[in-house]
């Protein structure tokens, strides 16, 4: 990305400042904070090939330089290339490969564990909103994952999904996955309990929710990161007004 380009994502609000990472020491704290995060204290490093194609985002505390958020962009011209993004790996994602516009793909969004502020996700998607309007992007998607593999843990909240929240089915994911839980099939009949639902819900898949995002109709059983995990589309052009004043607020 262009330096310019670099300058205007940084984003501090408060005891918080966003950036991009800007270089191999960086995106190492990022994929450290991700195995905290996913794996556990311990683990295995988490790391793939993605990791140098993408950009990657880091929250920081400003008094300590404390990482405390951090995920990944991928910019995609337009649906042709979707094929190329991680998503793309666990999604059949054909009815989306007509999508005109820019997109981006957001990946391997984590909060460390031990930080409770709501905003560290506020200014989070405050430079995701700073990202979005400098590259025109017009679809923004990616995997929202729940914590564990027990789809009886999350019952309202998948019931809530297929009620209100599925995608068009223009742009509808396939089962590509060989492990996947159909809510959208096996709850036809569950009428979900809407507070414990949002309770149980990711906060990053909530945001996406609240600002007019849809999901796949499955959610892909992710053993290796030990999550459930639905894909998840946000058409800009679709967000409403009053949600789109506050993240360009929180964007200054």
């Amino acid at each position: 990305m262009p330096e310019e380009q670099m300058a205007r994502l940084s984003l501090r609000k408060g005891r918080y400042v966003a950036r991009l990472a800007e270089g191999p020491a960086d995106v190492l704290a990022a994929q450290q904070l991700r195995t905290l995060t996913f794996r556990g204290e311990g683990a295995v490093l988490d790391t793939d090939a993605f990791d140098t194609i993408c950009q990657h985002v880091l929250v920081e505390e400003t008094r300590t330089g404390r990482l405390v958020c951090c995920f990944r962009l991928l910019p995609l011209q337009g649906g042709a290339e979707i094929e190329h993004s991680y998503s793309a790996q666990y999604y059949e994602l054909s009815g989306l490969h007509g999508f005109e516009g820019p997109l981006v793909e957001m990946g391997r969004f984590c909060i460390h564990p031990d930080v409770k502020d709501p905003d560290v996700l506020r200014v989070a998607w405050g430079a995701m909103t700073k990202f979005v309007d400098d590259q025109n992007v017009e679809l923004l998607f990616g995997c929202s994952s729940f914590q564990g593999t027990e789809a009886d843990d999350y019952m309202d909240a998948f019931a809530l999904l297929k009620d209100k929240h599925l995608a068009p089915k223009r742009f509808l994911p396939r089962i590509k996955a060989p492990n996947v839980f159909k809510f959208a099939q096996k709850l036809r009949r569950n009428k979900p309990d809407a507070k414990r639902a949002l309770v149980g819900m990711p906060p990053l898949l909530r945001t996406y929710l609240m600002m007019g995002g849809w999901v796949s109709d499955h959610a892909v059983v992710d053993r290796d990161l030990n999550t459930l995990h639905v894909f998840t589309g946000l058409e800009i052009n679709a967000i409403p007004p009053s949600r789109k004043r506050l993240l360009r607020a929180t964007a200054g």
